[in-house]
């Protein structure tokens, strides 16, 4: 079976991070001296998944219409991995098991100590749900749909990747310490 195509969205403007002091896009802020978004390409290519890129210039309409764009770009796709491009501490691994956990499943939520986090995977049948999203709701509304029918796969993962995201120069400086710590 073909492997799923991640789905980086990188399309937001960061406003919180600038907000909380931050002097450039999150995605652009260094890690290890990589920017965040490098990092997140580097765990999805040491994942050898395929990817695509949703950074459009000037942005999208918000996560939903990001969502959209990405998989219809890639509407070929066996599935997707919808991954937030501020996740620069995710391991390749986290990937894999999200992607694999597709083969059985139709939808795949990762979880770090009870914590929700990403890639949550869609498997292919999710496609014109998910190219039907818009504006800034995301993919939360199939997600518990599909909860309700039993077709959602809960996998836990240890992995603190998955729940930390970058929105504000502190997420940066404990994302630092962490990586810091494991380096």
């Amino acid at each position: 079976m073909a492997s799923p195509v991640v789905i980086i969205l990188a399309a937001g403007r960061g406003e919180r991070f600038l907000a909380s002091g931050g002097m450039s896009h999150k995605l652009d802020a260094l890690l290890g001296g990589e920017s965040v978004l490098t990092r997140v390409i580097q765990a999805v290519e040491a994942a050898s998944l395929p990817w695509h890129l949703v950074r459009p210039a000037g942005g999208t309409a918000g996560m939903g219409a990001s969502i959209a764009l990405g998989v219809s770009a890639t509407a070929q796709a066996p599935g997707w991995l919808i991954l937030p491009a501020d996740l620069p501490l995710i391991q390749p691994d986290s990937l894999l098991r999200v992607a694999a956990s597709l083969a059985d499943n139709a939808i795949v939520a990762p979880h770090y100590q009870q914590r929700q986090g990403h890639p949550v995977g869609f498997r292919r049948e999710y496609g014109p749900a998910l190219q039907a999203l818009s504006g800034d709701t995301g993919a939360k509304a199939i997600l518990t749909r599909a909860r309700q029918r039993g077709e959602v796969q809960d996998i836990s993962l240890c992995d603190y990747g998955i729940v930390h995201d970058i929105d504000t120069l502190a997420d940066l400086e404990t994302a630092r310490q962490v990586y810091e710590f494991h380096s």
